[in-house]
């Protein structure tokens, strides 16, 4: 691990530093986005950021830190897009629509980074060979859907589910956005409002009682 990569000396980081670090993986986003995990060397990384290869091993300490930021910097910059927009909502329903609706608006702003933490999480393996990003992540992700789904039936308005069925839905739910990513990659110029209001009236119909 790089001295950066540290959580006593990421408190100490500079501005300056935290921008640098911020450059570079911006960088390696772009380079992932235009040619795939393959071709995101470090060369490539510093030939876009304009610098040098010793300035991204001042900060990360091998091409593995510096692509792994990428899922992790994408989750939490999800979180902070997602949490406060439905949290904002009174009713469950409007909740999941809202759920729904802000996934894939972030999705559709932010599509090269999806496309670099796809590319990131399939092919990135630790040194025993398994996928470094596994789904132990599902859970993080399925819950905040699944919660919603279990408020609605405490308030009486989504029809009942048992819990394997309720994880069924919410696997559904997320498996639709994660699916209209894969669409939006193959197809840029994708309606996305159109496909949005598509999904909410879906998963309204399949969640009323």
């Amino acid at each position: 691990m790089s001295k950066k990569n540290n959580p006593t000396n990421q408190k100490q980081m500079s501005f300056i530093e935290k921008a640098r670090r911020a450059q570079i993986v911006e960088c390696a986003i772009e380079t992932i986005a235009e040619g795939g995990y393959a071709q995101a060397s470090l060369g490539q990384i510093a030939k876009r950021a304009k610098i040098s290869k010793g300035v991204i091993s001042y900060h990360f300490a091998n091409k593995e830190e510096l692509l792994e930021q990428i899922p992790i910097e994408y989750y939490m910059a999800w979180q902070s897009y997602i949490a406060p927009r439905i949290e904002a909502q009174k009713s469950p329903k409007e909740m999941l629509r809202v759920y729904i609706e802000s996934n894939l608006t972030f999705v559709d702003e932010n599509w090269k980074h999806v496309f670099a933490v796809i590319e990131t999480v399939s092919n990135q393996r630790t040194a025993d060979g398994k996928l470094r990003f596994a789904a132990d992540h599902d859970e993080t992700i399925l819950l905040p859907i699944e919660n919603i789904l279990t408020l609605g039936m405490q308030e009486g308005i989504f029809r009942e589910f048992t819990r394997p069925s309720a994880r069924v839905m919410a696997l559904t739910i997320r498996n639709a956005i994660d699916g209209f990513t894969i669409e939006l990659m193959r197809k840029p110029h994708l309606d996305v409002q159109e496909y949005t209001r598509e999904l909410v009236t879906i998963f309204d119909k399949s969640t009323k009682m």
